[in-house]
């Protein structure tokens, strides 16, 4: 039978690719690392770990045995905050949300859930994706709404399973040009027609979508000015630094700017809830869902 501490050890090894390192970390000794190595690799019958001068190699067995190890912590640390959950007076549901999507969704979905359950407890936690996606496997999180872009959700491909994600919405990018911009008076424009321009980021994962599609459209990216905030980025663009392209729901015009839809294919962030794939998912999970759901029909709705 394969140990639960004796992944986590390895888990350790792996992480900080040393028997030695790791024992600090598990505040164990290098020789009570190597014998639950050593111990884990009877049990299995193969080799897990390969000690050379340059630090620790994961075998085949060992990157598996790494994985499970994952997968069965986010579990125990899941039981964990349910157990906690049992204990406590009222029904908890954690929501985890990227900041223009909260902004956007959460005030109506917020207002409909409260009101149809006032008993539940509810915490709101900020995170982009790379970050929303593991708390919820590992139950620090009930719920996500969360994005991506042209590829599939940004976790690893092992934990995707773990996850069930519902989409609610197609959230377009819009270039936004300083005013007075030669292409200013466009109903449209083609990303390659700013080939030229000096670029205000707004996001990192917009900057990668921008990076790959001037390599297909065979010019290099000159990038002017790098954010976190799409708000604080067309300040920036107002004030003539660059062009950038932003979500439609973090567009917040400056009067010094204008903004134009991209030509077909348009880019866009697809938005939606992610919920962890459990036998018992949380109480209130689906409700708050169907708010949400609710509340970006409703923004549909009322787009001109």
């Amino acid at each position: 039978m394969i140990d639960v501490q004796r992944l986590r050890v390895l888990r350790a090894v792996a992480e900080h690719g040393s028997f030695n390192r790791a024992a600090a970390a598990l505040l164990l000794t290098p020789s009570a690392v190597s014998q639950h190595i050593a111990v884990l690799e009877r049990s299995v019958g193969r080799p897990v770990a390969i000690r050379s001068t340059r630090g620790v190699t994961l075998t085949d067995a060992g990157r598996l045995l790494v994985e499970a190890g994952e997968t069965i912590s986010a579990e125990l640390d899941h039981v964990r905050r349910q157990i906690d959950r049992l204990n406590a007076e009222r029904p908890r549901l954690t929501v985890a949300t990227f900041t223009s999507g909260g902004r956007y969704l959460l005030p109506e979905a917020l207002a409909r859930f409260v009101a149809a359950h006032p008993d539940v407890e509810l915490t709101v936690r900020e995170s982009e994706p790379e970050g929303a996606l593991p708390m919820l496997r590992r139950g620090e999180a009930d719920l996500a709404l969360t994005y991506h872009f042209d590829g599939p959700l940004p976790v690893p491909p092992s934990e995707r399973p773990g996850i069930d994600w519902t989409p609610l919405m197609d959230d377009p990018l819009s270039v936004v040009l300083p005013r007075g911009h030669r292409l200013s008076g466009r109903a449209g424009i083609e990303l390659g027609e700013l080939a030229a321009d000096r670029w205000v980021l707004g996001c990192l994962k917009t900057e990668a979508y921008l990076r790959r599609h001037a390599q297909r459209a065979g010019f290099d990216l000159q990038v002017a000015a790098s954010t976190t905030d799409y708000f604080f980025a067309q300040t920036l663009v107002a004030a003539g630094v660059g062009v950038s392209l932003v979500p439609k729901v973090s567009l917040a015009p400056a009067p010094g700017v204008t903004v134009i839809d991209v030509e077909p294919p348009r880019p866009a962030r697809h938005v939606g809830v992610a919920v962890p794939r459990r036998r018992r998912p949380a109480p209130h999970t689906a409700a708050f869902a169907e708010a949400l759901a609710a509340a970006a029909a409703r923004a549909h709705r009322a787009e001109p």
